[in-house]
Order: structure tokens, then C-alpha cells, then sequence
């Protein structure tokens, strides 16, 4: 059943690249880069399926040697043999993981907002601490990160903070991100030594097309004002700062870190499609439950996901009960060790046919 798939994957990239070919395809622009996209989609499972075949004839050629009159051919035969029935499992296991059904979402740019929570100024600062941690994450992996809003804090930190990471894939990596983060450690200003416990909320979104989401701009109400920083002051006195409200959600956008009045309205409006996006897709998750409860990255937001605990250099993730004494790393960015152990699970409970 999954080599019948496979060979219809494999049959179906050599035929994209016959028409990539053609000069009927070369001509149109819109065609060649949907098809262009698609074979990127399946290059990496064509790719594996080469190699489990080639696996495939190294075993059926080996086999007979087992049986070889001569005990130095069968011996090494037995060796090579078990090594490539290890390798056949290997890619067998992959292709499996490749061949899961993709979230729709994988490949689009996301939207973060980052939130100060319980703590006060603690959790605020906290925020800043995220803020940075993924910067640096979205950085070594050559992503482009552009603030979109923020609220800076009196004391540091943000109480509130919105930015676009752009690049290949963001949301497959990125969507586990969303939920409560929790930090345990001795503030600044804490004179006594006391190790507070503070949150900061954490919201990833996938950026929303034109095909996701219809903006009908008679919904929306523009409102425009001076840019504010720490403590309500203002820090522009032009009106450059955007504040669009979709009046039948409810659902207000503020946008003022652009260079102008046109930046920070065509921001509010990616971030008010996305807003709506998110919206639409929680509810369809509602609908799902069963769906949504099986899958990490998509559980409630709410939920207390991830604990940075600073004295003990520890960060323990409680959805899959991951824990690694590397904190001082992962706030410099290395996350990596966390995303990876995540999207592991995920693929396992999918595997084992939790998904549906």
C-alpha cells in the first residue's frame, strides 16, 4: 500500500519536471511557480524512496552470497547483509514520517505576540527574555525577523511585543511555541534573594493569504495617532501610528514600529487577516476536539507548556515531559534540542494513530 503511493509520488514528480519543460508551462509564470512548488514537496519523499530501492537490490543481491561455497564471501555477505536490512528499516520508518498528512500551515511565515503575564514587571522583562531567545533561534537559521509592535516596559521587557519571522518552513518549527512559559529565578530586584515565579504568554500564528482569509474593508475602522513608548510618552509627533478595529469580531490591531503611516497600516491589516486566520482555526479545533488534544502544537493556550528554571540551568517542557539542564543555551537561542524532541513526538502519536 505505501510503495503503491510511493510510486505514484515518484510518477507524478518526473511528470511535473517533463512540464517544467515545456514551453507551454515556461510561459506562465503563475503555473510554473505552483508546479516548481509542489515538486519541492516531493523531492525530499522521492528522494528517500530512491534510496529505499536501491536499498531493496542491495538485499536481494546479497541474499544468494549467504549460500557461497566460499566462507570468507558468506561471512562478509552476512555482515553487509545486516547492515543494509538496517538501513532498509531506517528509510522505511522515514518514508513513513514523509508520507504523514502535511498541515496546510507548515510552509507559511508566522506572527508572534509575546505578553508579559503573572509577575508584573518580572513577567514583562521575561517577555523581553523570549523575545531575544527566539531572535537569535530565527537568526542561526536565517530568518528575517521584523517587529511589527511593541509596548515597552518602565523596568525592561516588553508587556507586549508582535514581530513576523520570514523564511523556508517557519510555522512546521515554530507552532509549538504557543502557550504559557513560566520562569523561576531571583529578580534584579529582589534584595532578600527569594527566587520568584513569573509567565509571559506566548501566541504563534501562521501568516494569513490572500486566499485565507476575504477582508471586506467596510468591516474595519482605521484609527490613526502619535507613537508611544515606556509610560504612555509620546515618542513621534507625527501620526504615524496605526489602529485598525474588525467591527463585527471586535478584534483591534495597533501597529507603530514601521517608517510611516502606509507601513504600519499595511502591517495592521497582515496582522488583523492573521488575527482572523488564527480565529477561524481555533474554532474549526474546537469542532475537532479529539484532533486537537492528540496534536502538541495546537492544544489550549492556556495550557502551561515550557519552565525556565534558572537556578538549577534547567528547562523542562511539561507536554511531553522533556527536560534539559542547557537554560543558559537555549536563552541564547540553541533551542533546537526542545523543537526537535517536540516534532518527534508529534510524528510518533501520529504514527501510533492518535491523529486522526
Amino acid at each position: 500500500m505505501v510503495e503503491n503511493r510511493l510510486e505514484i509520488i515518484e510518477a507524478r514528480y518526473q511528470e511535473i519536471q517533463n512540464l517544467l519543460a515545456s514551453s507551454e508551462v515556461v510561459s506562465d509564470v503563475k503555473k510554473m511557480t505552483s508546479l516548481m512548488k509542489e515538486m519541492r514537496s516531493l523531492e525530499k519523499i522521492v528522494e528517500k524512496y530512491h534510496e529505499y530501492k536501491q536499498k531493496q537490490e542491495e538485499i536481494k543481491e546479497l541474499k544468494p552470497l549467504l549460500k557461497d561455497e566460499d566462507p570468507e564471501i558468506s561471512e562478509m555477505a552476512s555482515l553487509e547483509l545486516a547492515k543494509a536490512e538496517e538501513d532498509y528499516a531506517k528509510y522505511e520508518e522515514e518514508l513513513k514520517i514523509l508520507l504523514l498528512p502535511k498541515d496546510p500551515n507548515d510552509e507559511k511565515n508566522v506572527i508572534f505576540e509575546i505578553r508579559g503575564a503573572a509577575g508584573g514587571d518580572e513577567g514583562n522583562i521575561f517577555a523581553g527574555d523570549l523575545f531575544r531567545m527566539y531572535s537569535r533561534f530565527s537568526e542561526a537559521r536565517g530568518w528575517k525577523i521584523k517587529v511589527m509592535d511593541a509596548e515597552v516596559a518602565e523596568l525592561g521587557g516588553y508587556s507586549r511585543i508582535e514581530f513576523m519571522v520570514e523564511g523556508d518552513n517557519v510555522y512546521s518549527i515554530m507552532k509549538y511555541e504557543s502557550g504559557v512559559h513560566r520562569v523561576q529565578r531571583v529578580p534584579e530586584t529582589e534584595s532578600a534573594g527569594r527566587i520568584h515565579t513569573s509567565t509571559a504568554t506566548v501566541l504563534v500564528m501562521p501568516e494569513a493569504d490572500e486566499v485565507d482569509v476575504e477582508l471586506n474593508m467596510e468591516d474595519v475602522r482605521i484609527d490613526i495617532f502619535c507613537s508611544s513608548g515606556p509610560g504612555g510618552q509620546s515618542v513621534n509627533t507625527t501620526k504615524s501610528a496605526i489602529r485598525v478595529t474588525h467591527i463585527p469580531t471586535g478584534l483591534v490591531v495597533s501597529c507603530q514600529d514601521g517608517k510611516d503611516q502606509h507601513e504600519n497600516k499595511a502591517n495592521a491589516l497582515k496582522v488583523l487577516k492573521t488575527r482572523l486566520y488564527d480565529k477561524m482555526m481555533q474554532e474549526k479545533q474546537a469542532k475537532e476536539s479529539q484532533d486537537r488534544l492528540s496534536k502538541i502544537g495546537s492544544g489550549d493556550r492556556s495550557e502551561k507548556i515550557r519552565t525556565y528554571n534558572y537556578p538549577q540551568n534547567r528547562v523542562t517542557d511539561h507536554r511531553i515531559g522533556f527536560t534539559i539542564q542547557q537554560l543558559d543555551r537555549v536563552m541564547e537561542g540553541k533551542l533546537d534540542p526542545i523543537i526537535d524532541a517536540l516534532i518527534t513526538e508529534d510524528q510518533k502519536r501520529a504514527l501510533s494513530g492518535q491523529h486522526e
